[in-house]
């Protein structure tokens, strides 16, 4: 199997700032975000501009901490988010293997995705924007004038990368709220990530079901009789494993048949497009789950 997204495994090369420096930073839209994400609460892609993911995760992140679930950004909240303290933005000096590739083309039909050995990334920018959970134009305005090349230090979002999350006993995906969460044992809330939960012609599945496994970097086998709208001469076709693999980079296994919980190609599309009634996330959001459950876990799906 490749491991196409090896790379974002490996610890991250940055300047740390001290924490006094974090803690006194302008306060800014894409800080906000930069925090959530490092609390677990994910705004899903950070752009740095406000929208409806970072204000779901900021209400999420208010009733955890026992605030006015607003979505906004007030001082009572400012004040939660700041007491970790660490800098918005940190140092990554770019390496061979950051811009080495393989980089491919994606073409449109599942017929042609086919073709390809890999669904791999377009470009550098997307493969960077996977690693620091970001736009890849934030990436390029945080670095105007950079030649994104191996040598070259580019300024990154300051996530933690791919971590560890405790483990889950259970997954709640709540429709109208657009989000799934992981809980522990006691109820406490582990985690929180926007998602894309379905559609009108493919509706969540509402009720309680469990994990069957976790695949990472699987293959997706495409049968158009499953997908509401495909073509009447489109044919199965097996797509090869890669991030722009049109479940992304992890498959989460349900016991209802032919329905996961998986990444994506466009993560900037979570909670704002529709999906085949699969629960999708950002890779990197999918990853993070992928550590807290296995075979067993429970899933309760709620409109």
């Amino acid at each position: 199997m490749l491991l196409l997204a090896g790379a974002l495994l490996t610890p991250l090369a940055v300047a740390e700032d001290s924490e006094a420096a974090g803690a006194a930073e302008t306060r800014s839209d894409l800080r906000a975000q930069v925090l959530l994400d490092r609390a677990r609460f994910s705004p899903g892609e950070i752009d740095g501009v406000a929208g409806s993911n970072q204000a779901g995760a900021l209400a999420a992140f208010q009733r955890a901490r026992g605030l006015t679930a607003s979505g906004e950004l007030d001082e009572a909240t400012w004040a939660e988010l700041e007491k970790e303290p660490a800098p918005t933005l940190v140092e990554h000096v770019l390496t061979a293997a950051d811009v080495a590739g393989p980089f491919v083309e994606i073409p449109e039909s599942m017929q042609d995705k086919a073709k390809l050995d890999a669904l791999a990334y377009g470009d550098v920018l997307e493969a960077l924007g996977e690693r620091f959970h970001a736009a890849p134009a934030l990436l390029r305005e945080l670095n105007s004038g950079v030649d994104f090349a191996a040598g070259a230090t580019i300024r990154v979002p300051n996530v933690r990368g791919d971590e560890q999350l405790p483990k889950a006993a259970k997954v709640v995906v709540d429709e109208s709220d657009g989000a799934l969460m992981l809980y522990a044992e006691d109820d406490s809330l582990i985690a929180w990530f926007p998602a894309t939960t379905g559609s009108e012609h493919d509706p969540l599945p509402i009720g309680d079901w469990k994990i069957r496994g976790v695949a990472h970097d699987p293959v997706f086998h495409y049968d158009p009789s499953l997908f509401h709208g495909a073509g009447p001469d489109e044919e199965k076709a097996r797509i090869a494993p890669g991030p722009n693999n049109p479940v992304g980079s992890v498959w989460i296994d349900l016991s209802k048949e032919h329905y996961g919980i998986h990444g994506t190609p466009e993560p900037s599309a979570i909670s704002k497009s529709e999906s085949n009634g699969c629960i999708r996330l950002t890779n990197w959001d999918v990853r993070r789950v992928a550590t807290a459950v296995a075979a067993g876990t429970a899933v309760v799906l709620q409109d």
